[in-house]
Order: C-alpha cells, then sequence, then structure tokens
C-alpha cells in the first residue's frame, strides 16, 4: 500500500531556517540595521548641535561605540569618573578631553555615545 504525499512545492523550507534572502529593498528604512540608524540619528544631531554652537564645538570629534568597555564585572566594585554620563551605573556617554598621543600628535576632544544603554532607555526613535 502506498502513501500519497501532498504535492509541495521544491522550494520549502528542508531545515527549518526560514525564509531566504532580502525581504526588502535596502533602500528602504527597514532595511537597514538598528546601529545604521543610530549612527544617522547621532549625526543628523550632531550637524543641528553644529549650527548652534559651532565656535564651542569645533574640534569635537563624535562616536559611536556599541556598548562601553568595563574592566570590572561587579557592579559594587565599578565608579566612573567625572567624565562619563551615567544612569543608575550604566554608562551611556563620556567625554575625552583633548590630549597628546604618545608620538606627540594632538588628539582633539571626543564625545562617545554609547548605543545600546541609550536605545534600551529611549521612549522611541
Amino acid at each position: 500500500m502506498s502513501r500519497s504525499r501532498p504535492d509541495r512545492s521544491r522550494s520549502r523550507d528542508r531545515r527549518g531556517r526560514g525564509l531566504r534572502g532580502r525581504l526588502v529593498p535596502q533602500t528602504v528604512p527597514l532595511a537597514r540595521s538598528r546601529a545604521a540608524q543610530f549612527d544617522d540619528l547621532v549625526l543628523d544631531t550632531v550637524e543641528d548641535l553644529e549650527l548652534r554652537w559651532q565656535r564651542e564645538l569645533d574640534g569635537v570629534e563624535f562616536a559611536v561605540e556599541d556598548v562601553p568597555y568595563l574592566t570590572t564585572a561587579s557592579p559594587d566594585e565599578l565608579v566612573h569618573g567625572s567624565d562619563v554620563l551615567e544612569d543608575g551605573n550604566v554608562p551611556l556617554a563620556r567625554l575625552l578631553p583633548a590630549r597628546l598621543s604618545e608620538s606627540g600628535h594632538r588628539l582633539p576632544a571626543r564625545i562617545v555615545l554609547y548605543r545600546r544603554p541609550l536605545e534600551i532607555r529611549a521612549r522611541d526613535r
């Protein structure tokens, strides 16, 4: 006795990997990663800030990192300096003052924004 199988398309999902390929074109905003969207938002905001405070922000660089680098895992031992903006002991941003590198080159002041802690606390985009 032979069993009949329902006629299935050859492009079925045989190994449970889900759909293949892009669901939306790259030109659509949905195709951009969260990190890329955050970077765009920071760039737009920095442009607005530089229009207002061009002289004050002259020579200041802005950077985005996913998460802050921490040397200790224990929250009890974690103490941030005055250069860190934090929320409940979670670093959100940091100001690195201008300084000279080991090779004698001038490094500009830098404001570092930490993407993941800021995204988690944001109410909307």
